[in-house]
């Protein structure tokens, strides 16, 4: 998912979730918000969406036509890759700056690890979506119910059998750990050090931190404890996406378990239970009335 401002995981803003559904019925509700005494402008309008899957998500309509044209847009462009022969991934990584992180630092990490994955399998045979890269132009301030709309459709296919890929990515610790250069010693520090060094060439980052936005110990501790899909909202959904998309696939005639998309975590491939093991939910959730 590409959002703005304070966007996270691989284009998606910091998750709303079942958290904030209440309020986004409550504000469903108000026809128009004051902006003086002569304008009025309409409130978002919240609706409940569901996919192929029947995965449900609590979306603002505002964004419906964008998200429907970039849904367009990547199925034509992954259809242009499998017509070169590639083996097609998605790469899941949080983008949020949820948890103490930065969305600059997390796009330049969804990149270089996109970049990474692709080298190592060859860019000839394989292309990996990024999905900080691949959002879209017209989604700024959607929130993370918005992109993982968009992301679903994408995913499961039009048949729901995740059809258009061949295997997941999701980001772990070695993966940011590479970008940061860690070694195995002293890593928080040498976080810190990282810090400081930004702050002092990236005016905007430095911006951010005099704001508040950033703090030095919640970025270290984020990037040097939890840097992870384990620890964000849009990656759990989609580790429940691929799950179920293997689920189907087990059952079906054209597929079976010699079929199943590939997963793979911080590098390594699953083991066979964890084709088939959920995790907890992050902004899937139908909007409270």
């Amino acid at each position: 998912m590409r959002r703005s401002g304070a966007l996270s995981r691989s284009g998606r803003l910091p998750p709303l979730g079942s958290k904030i559904l209440g309020a986004s019925a409550a504000l469903a509700t108000a026809a128009f918000t004051l902006i003086d005494s002569n304008t009025a402008v309409a409130a978002p309008s919240y609706v409940t969406a569901c996919t192929t899957l029947d995965i449900c998500y609590c979306i603002n309509s505002d964004f419906r036509d964008a998200i429907d044209a970039n849904v367009a847009r990547v199925r034509q462009l992954i259809a242009t890759y499998k017509a070169q022969g590639k083996a097609i991934g998605y790469l899941s990584i949080p983008l949020s700056p949820a948890g103490g992180g930065s969305f600059a630092v997390n796009s330049e990490i969804a990149a270089s690890t996109a970049q990474s994955v692709t080298a190592r399998l060859g860019s000839r045979a394989a292309w990996l979506l990024n999905p900080g890269a691949e959002a879209g132009d017209r989604m700024n301030g959607a929130s993370g119910a918005d992109f993982m709309y968009m992301w679903t459709q994408i995913l499961e296919g039009p048949k729901g059998l995740g059809e258009d890929f061949d295997f997941f990515y999701f980001a772990g610790p070695t993966d940011f750990a590479k970008y940061f250069a860690l070694t195995g010693q002293a890593d928080l520090e040498r976080l810190e050090a990282w810090f400081d060094t930004r702050v002092a060439q990236d005016p905007a980052f430095k911006t951010s931190v005099d704001q508040g936005g950033i703090t030095k110990a919640g970025f270290r501790n984020y990037y040097g404890l939890r840097a992870s899909v384990a620890f964000s909202y849009g990656s759990h959904d989609e580790w429940n996406i691929a799950r179920l998309i293997n689920e189907r696939r087990r059952g079906a005639a054209d597929f079976g378990i010699a079929n199943q998309l590939a997963v793979l975590f911080d590098g390594h491939p699953v083991t066979p239970g964890g084709y088939e093991n959920p995790t907890a939910s992050g902004d899937v959730g139908r909007c409270i009335k």
